[in-house]
C-alpha cells in the first residue's frame, strides 16, 4: 500500500515560471476626478478634520497660575492628560477606556446604518490618501494623464515632476509628524526646540516615523493598507445587516448592460452603457456593479460619477445609489428609499452608548478633588514598643487636584488606646495636618501604636480619613493593623 501512494506522487521539478500566474503584481490604481455631492462632501470633511488635526495642539486654554495652557496635552512629565477643562491623573485612566468603548461602539453603530462611512470619509487613511492624490493631481494631471506619464520614458519633465509631487508628499509627512508631537509639549517651545536642535531625541524620532509611515501609507501603498493592514473590512461583514446603507449597484435597472449611441431605444437593454466611469473614480479599483466588496469602502464617489452620466443621456439618477441590501433589487427609477434607523441591533448600540455615556459624565461631575493612598510598611510588620504597645508604620499619599495649596487633616480610627502620629525632624507630630501643593502629590510617614491588650487578634481593621480643613471634602481609606499571634 505504501509503495503504490509513493508511486502516484507528481515528483517533477517546480517551473517557476508556471507559479508566477499565481501571484499578480499590483497595477497601481489612478482614480479620476469625480464632481458631485459625494465628492464635495469629501472635501469638506477633509478639511475640517485635517484642520482641527493641525490646529488644535495650538488652542490655549488658562489653567491658572503654574498650570500649562495648552487645551489638549499628553503632558508625561506631570503624568497628566489635559482636555480644556478636564485634567485626568493617571489614576482616573479609566475615562480613557470608557471613550475607547464609546468610539468602538458609536463605529459599530455608525455601520449597523451607514455601512462604512467611517472609512470612506473620515478614516485618517482615506483623509490622508485624498489629500496625496489631490496633490498628485494637481502636478501630474488627471487619470489619464498620469497613465500617460506612468508608460512614458524617464525624462527631463516627468522627473521634474515626480521629484515635485514626492517632495511635498514628504512635506505633507512632517507636517503630520510634528503636528503630532505637539499633543505631548508645548506646541510654541516645542516648535522652536525642534528648529533650534534642542528637542529631546524622542520627538525626532516620532516625527520621522510619522513622516515616514504617512508617506508610505498615504502616498504609496494608498487602497493596500485598507485591503490588506486593516481588519475592519473582515469586521464590517457582521456588523451590516440587510437594511444598513451600502453603495449600491442597481443591476435590476442596469441589466443587460452595453454601449449605447444617441437616438437608439432603451427597450429590452438596461440603463447601464458600460462607460467603466464607476471604476474610473474609484480609489480602490474595484467595480461597485460587481456587488458588495470587502474594497469598497463607500466613499459614494461611484456614485458620482454614475449620475453625472444619466445627466448626460438624459435617464433618471441612481443607478448607483445608497440602498439597503433588502431594497437593491427593486428596478423602480422612481422609489423612495425608505431606511428604519430604529431596530434591534442600532437600539442595543444606542443603548450602550447611553449607559457607558451616563456613568462617565455621573463620575467625571462628580470627581473627587481629593485621592488618598495608604500603603502599610511590611518589613517589619510591626514594633513592640517599650511599653509593651504595639506600632505599625504607613506612608500616607494625599493628591491635591487643585493648583492652589490645601492643609488636610488626617485621623485614624479603628481601636481603644489608639494613638498616631507624624515621622519629622525633632520630636513626634501629632498636630496630624498635612500641606500639599497645588496639582500635586504629597507623602507622609504615619506611625500608630496600640496597646497589646485591647488587640484581639494579629490584625485589626483602621480607617485613615483625610479632610479638606476648608471645604471639608473627605476621603477615608481603610487599612489593617498588625500584631503578634494570640
Amino acid at each position: 500500500m505504501v509503495e503504490s501512494a509513493v508511486e502516484n506522487v507528481d515528483v517533477r521539478p517546480v517551473n517557476k515560471k508556471e507559479n508566477r500566474a499565481l501571484f499578480e503584481r499590483r497595477e497601481k490604481i489612478q482614480p479620476k476626478k469625480a464632481r458631485g455631492d459625494f465628492r464635495r462632501l469629501k472635501w469638506i470633511i477633509m478639511a475640517v478634520t485635517l484642520t482641527i488635526y493641525y490646529v488644535t495642539p495650538w488652542i490655549r486654554w488658562d489653567r491658572g497660575e503654574g498650570a500649562p495652557d495648552q487645551a489638549v496635552l499628553v503632558d508625561f512629565a506631570r503624568e497628566r492628560f489635559y482636555f480644556f477643562l478636564i485634567e485626568l491623573w493617571p489614576q482616573e485612566v479609566y475615562y480613557i477606556t470608557g471613550l475607547l468603548i464609546i468610539a468602538a461602539v458609536s463605529l459599530f453603530l455608525v455601520t449597523a446604518l451607514f455601512g462604512r462611512a467611517w472609512c470612506g470619509y473620515s478614516c485618517p487613511q482615506t483623509v490622508w490618501t485624498d489629500l496625496f492624490i489631490f496633490v498628485e493631481r494637481l502636478i501630474e494631471g488627471d487619470r489619464n494623464a498620469r497613465l500617460k506619464l506612468d508608460k512614458a520614458p524617464m525624462s527631463m519633465s516627468k522627473l521634474t515632476k515626480r521629484v515635485t509631487k514626492h517632495a511635498i508628499w514628504l512635506l505633507i509627512g512632517v507636517l503630520t509628524g510634528g503636528a503630532w508631537v505637539f499633543y505631548f509639549a508645548d506646541a510654541p517651545t516645542l516648535l522652536v526646540d525642534l528648529f533650534t536642535l534642542e528637542a529631546a531625541v524622542i520627538a525626532y524620532a516620532s516625527v520621522a516615523t510619522l513622516t515616514a509611515t504617512t508617506y508610505v501609507f498615504g502616498g504609496l501603498m494608498r487602497e493596500q493598507v485598507c485591503t490588506y493592514m486593516c481588519p475592519w473590512p473582515r469586521i464590517q461583514g457582521a456588523m451590516v445587516g440587510d437594511e444598513s446603507l451600502t453603495v449600491t449597484y442597481h443591476g435590476a435597472r442596469g441589466e443587460p448592460r452595453g454601449p449605447h449611441k444617441k437616438g437608439q431605444s432603451w427597450e429590452n437593454r438596461g440603463h447601464c452603457i458600460d462607460c467603466n466611469q464607476c471604476v474610473a473614480v474609484c480609489p480602490m479599483g474595484i467595480d461597485i456593479r460587481d456587488g458588495l466588496q470587502m474594497e469598497c469602502i463607500t466613499c459614494a464617489l461611484c456614485i458620482d460619477a454614475c449620475n453625472d452620466v444619466m445627466d448626460k443621456i438624459d435617464l433618471p439618477r441612481g443607478l448607483i445609489s445608497y440602498d439597503t441590501y433588502a431594497g437593491q433589487f427593486d428596478g423602480n427609477p422612481e422609489k423612495k428609499l425608505k431606511v428604519r434607523l430604529i431596530r434591534p441591533r442600532t437600539i442595543a448600540y444606542g443603548a450602550i452608548l447611553a449607559f457607558v455615556g451616563a456613568i462617565m459624565l455621573f463620575t467625571l461631575l462628580n470627581r473627587s478633588i481629593l485621592d488618598v493612598n495608604v500603603i502599610r510598611d511590611r518589613n517589619p510588620l510591626f514594633v513592640t514598643l517599650s511599653d509593651g504597645s504595639i506600632r505599625n508604620g504607613y506612608t500616607v499619599k494625599i493628591l491635591n487636584k487643585l493648583h492652589e495649596v490645601r492643609k488636610y487633616h488626617v485621623e485614624v480610627t479603628g481601636s481603644a488606646g489608639l494613638q498616631s502620629w507624624f515621622q519629622k525632624e525633632g520630636p513626634k507630630d501629632h498636630t496630624m495636618i498635612v500641606t500639599v501643593p497645588g496639582d500635586s502629590v504629597s507623602s507622609v510617614k504615619l506611625f500608630v501604636s496600640i496597646p497589646a491588650a485591647n488587640l484581639k487578634s494579629k490584625s485589626t481593621d483602621l480607617d485613615v480619613t483625610v479632610v479638606d480643613r476648608e471645604t471639608g471634602e473627605t476621603d477615608t481609606q481603610n487599612t489593617s493593623f498588625k500584631g503578634p499571634e494570640k
